[in-house]
């Protein structure tokens, strides 16, 4: 590739955001294979032969308190990316999600001459709109994943369009031809924790707490443990006292099908909801963090639900236990009637898939590749 040839910049700060980036670099390199890439992501976009500046896992970190312990790490990636962008003559960054970071660096991007496109759009329609002026100063494009945020956008001036939801493009998605019609014996309760450190601490001992009632009156349940990418077993022990010897932690690539086949979750609020309501499985959703996060994030939340299920169905179709009211005994009680009650697990299963068709068609990472393509073409 000639060194005129513009490079192209892409970030994603978290496990989600480097599975998605990594389908929208896998179609970039079907059209532009010698297309140099680097940035910020993990195995899976590094797998597709983009340069890692940084890993995404040194930046995922959850919550208000959690940020500002990580200010001076989170400033020095900032100016590494730049000091990069100005080396290369970078023309194009697709920023991935991970609002906290990627608008900080969008500002930075705009003032370098950096072409912006943003993909998988903050949620500011549920935390407050004080992003969207950020948003219409330094994007260029903005794609959306949910259909409902091109109005919201275009209301408030922002041009955006929907490409659809990345999960469809998962081959074991489209495996899942329906939603569940009976319940599985024995049954099974998968627990999908999240992909942060925080989260595993906040999340796991309330899980397995939850699972260990419901064996006592449910002998024959199987728990499994959907474990994300680095990490392995031992996250048990370090996280749960006492024996849990009796649940099965599965590795990161069976954890597709352990959500295909768990005849209900115990689900970290995030895209794994998401992934759950596309397999038709029926979940709790559950989200703690540390008490003054809570309170600040409350204080600006805008929608009456947290779970992204639950925002995209526009009503509550399962169960969100937050902060104190996620123990281990509510989570128990919420999520044993999907383990015990044919019919609501066959509605439930039925309003997760109604979710699932509003997600879109197939073809997310494509139409995204063909607008970072045209854009890098526009570039004088």
């Amino acid at each position: 590739m000639a060194e005129s040839t513009p490079s192209l910049l892409m970030v994603a700060g978290e496990a989600s955001g480097d599975l998605h980036g990594s389908k929208v670099l896998e179609r970039l390199r079907e059209h532009a294979p010698e297309l140099r890439v680097y940035g910020i992501g993990g195995d899976c976009m590094s797998d597709h032969g983009m340069e890692l500046l940084l890993r995404a896992d040194d930046l995922a970190v959850v919550g208000l308190v959690e940020v500002v312990r990580h200010i001076p790490r989170l400033k020095a990636a900032l100016d590494r990316i730049v000091r990069s962008v100005r080396g290369r003559g970078t023309t194009l960054a697709i920023l991935i999600d991970y609002p906290g970071f990627n608008l900080v660096l969008a500002k930075r991007l705009k003032a370098l001459g950096v072409r912006v496109l943003y993909y998988i759009s903050p949620q500011v329609w549920a935390w407050g709109e004080g992003r969207v002026r950020t948003i219409a100063r330094t994007v260029d494009r903005l794609a959306v994943a949910f259909p409902f945020e091109v109005d919201f956008y275009r209301e408030r001036g922002v041009a955006a369009e929907f490409v659809g939801h990345p999960l469809l493009e998962e081959p074991w998605i489209a495996q899942v031809a329906g939603p569940k019609t009976e319940l599985d014996d024995p049954p099974v309760l998968g627990l999908f924790p999240g992909s942060r450190r925080q989260e595993l601490a906040r999340h796991l001992p309330q899980m397995v707490g939850a699972a260990r009632i419901l064996k006592s009156d449910l002998p024959g349940l199987r728990v499994r443990l959907g474990l994300a990418r680095g990490f392995d077993p031992g996250v048990l022990a370090e996280h749960v006292r006492g024996d849990s010897s009796w649940v099965e932690p599965v590795p990161a690539q069976g954890v597709p099908d352990l959500m295909r086949t768990s005849t209900a979750a115990l689900v970290s609020s995030g895209t794994a909801t998401l992934e759950c309501a596309c397999a038709g499985t029926p979940m709790v959703i559950l989200y703690r963090v540390a008490p003054l996060t809570y309170l600040v994030g409350r204080l600006a939340l805008r929608v009456p639900d947290i779970g992204l299920v639950n925002l995209v169905a526009g009503r509550r179709i399962v169960p969100e236990l937050v902060q104190r009211e996620a123990t281990a005994e509510r989570l128990a009680r919420e999520v044993r009637v999907y383990l015990t009650d044919p019919d609501r697990t066959r509605e439930t299963s039925r309003r997760l898939f109604e979710v699932r068709a509003k997600l879109g068609t197939p073809g997310a990472s494509e139409r995204v590749a063909q607008i970072a393509l045209s854009m890098m073409r526009e570039v004088p």
